[in-house]
């Protein structure tokens, strides 16, 4: 049975602040209770502390360390773009869910590249060294088609003021729109001419600005971090932003939504009962619920999800699994949700994070310019000994 303790033990234990504290609960690496004695106190499992407390002594060894570095003990690069504080992210310390209450991705790019001046996407030539051309057919195919072009032709980001590359990435975010499908037009911000290019109604143009701003930027992910990573080489900004979204385009990161949509197909086929029995008899993790930074739910999702209705089936499987997990559905079900209910091109959910999220992998490689070093991580070898008789050795 789980044991618990208060934030001072929690503290004294692991030799932090109660903000330390916070920041471990808010990414899910201590589990949190309220206080049946003190509604305003919360408790931290006993555990969990302990754990904690035994890889900050090994981290101190310098191989563990360095392991750590990277696969997540501790935030290994410095930033402030962007952080978790509570469960709730925070974009150069706002909050990203209030943002999205009012405000544009084009005022988010401002925010996030610290831009002296108004972000205008539909600016397409700029900063660009050559133009494709038109795009091909609206998809991911024209999108990292274009991106790849724009890469093998730029410009080394060394020795550019930051006014220039701020020019040249609102060019390369408003491209990228294009090639998923976007109307661009002239003065009119994104999420506008997303609904024109899907043809769409003004309500859905505003839930499109919504999960524009809820997606623009999460923190140290692994597409940020290969976006850092070719910054720091001096490649160009379509290069880095390259990097960054086939990173980005993995199922295990910002194409989540196509397992969610591929799950809901089901549920429209076979009912919700069926496909929530299939898994959690099978023990299989539904797609698309909990979010190991957000244990009390993703309130990305949470405000998507306020401003529409999905469709009666897709409902009740959300509130099914809900019941019988206990897991909330993250930003990438509600993606799933807002395509399936209006109706949006099939990989809408992808072109919508790919676009978003192009502005933070920006952000990232702009910020990562004013550190000199490249980012050259050690290998640890495990291979045979060198010189060792090896039985795969090739010979003639």
């Amino acid at each position: 049975m789980a044991t618990w303790i208060p934030m001072d033990e929690a503290c004294r234990q692991l030799g932090v602040r109660p903000q330390t504290i916070y920041a471990y609960a808010s990414r899910g690496k201590l589990e949190v209770s309220p206080d049946p004695a003190d509604s305003r106190r919360s408790l931290y499992r006993a555990e969990d502390v302990a754990g904690l407390a035994r890889r900050k002594q090994d981290g101190r060894k310098h191989e563990t360390l360095a392991t750590n570095t990277l696969f997540g003990a501790e935030p290994s690069i410095a930033t402030a773009l962007s952080t978790f504080v509570r469960g709730r992210p925070y974009y150069r310390g706002q909050d990203a869910v209030a943002l999205a209450q009012h405000t544009t991705l084009e005022d988010v790019a401002r925010l996030l590249w610290d831009a002296g001046h108004a972000i205008d996407f539909s600016l397409l030539g700029q900063g660009s060294a050559r133009d494709p051309g038109p795009p091909r057919a609206p998809g991911r195919v024209s999108a990292f088609a274009r991106l790849a072009t724009l890469a093998a032709t730029g410009h080394s980001t060394h020795g550019r003021l930051t006014r220039v590359l701020h020019e040249e990435s609102q060019g390369l975010v408003g491209q990228l729109a294009l090639a998923f499908g976007a109307d661009i037009a002239a003065g009119r911000p994104l999420h506008q001419c997303f609904a024109t290019g899907w043809r769409q109604s003004a309500q859905v143009a505003d839930l499109l600005r919504v999960s524009l701003v809820l997606l623009a930027e999460h923190e140290l992910t692994s597409s940020a971090f290969s976006a850092r990573i070719a910054a720091s080489t001096g490649a160009s900004l379509p290069a880095c932003l390259l990097a960054g979204l086939t990173t980005l385009s993995g199922p295990l990161h910002g194409d989540a939504s196509g397992r969610v949509h591929a799950l809901f197909d089901e549920v429209e086929r076979l009912g919700d009962e069926k496909v929530v029995d299939h898994y959690l008899s099978a023990a299989l993790p539904i797609p698309g619920f909990g979010h190991h930074l957000y244990p009390d739910g993703d309130p990305r999702a949470a405000a998507l999800l306020s401003r529409f209705k999905p469709s009666k089936a897709i409902a009740r499987f959300i509130q099914k699994v809900t019941a019988l997990t206990g897991l909330q559905p993250n930003i990438d079900v509600a993606l799933a949700a807002l395509v399936a209910r209006h109706g949006l091109p099939a990989d809408a959910a992808f072109a919508l994070f790919a676009t978003a999220r192009s502005v933070g992998l920006l952000a990232h490689s702009m910020e990562q310019l004013s550190v000199t070093q490249v980012i050259r991580p050690r290998g640890r070898y495990t291979g045979p000994a060198p010189g060792s008789p090896n039985p795969h050795r090739v010979t003639r």
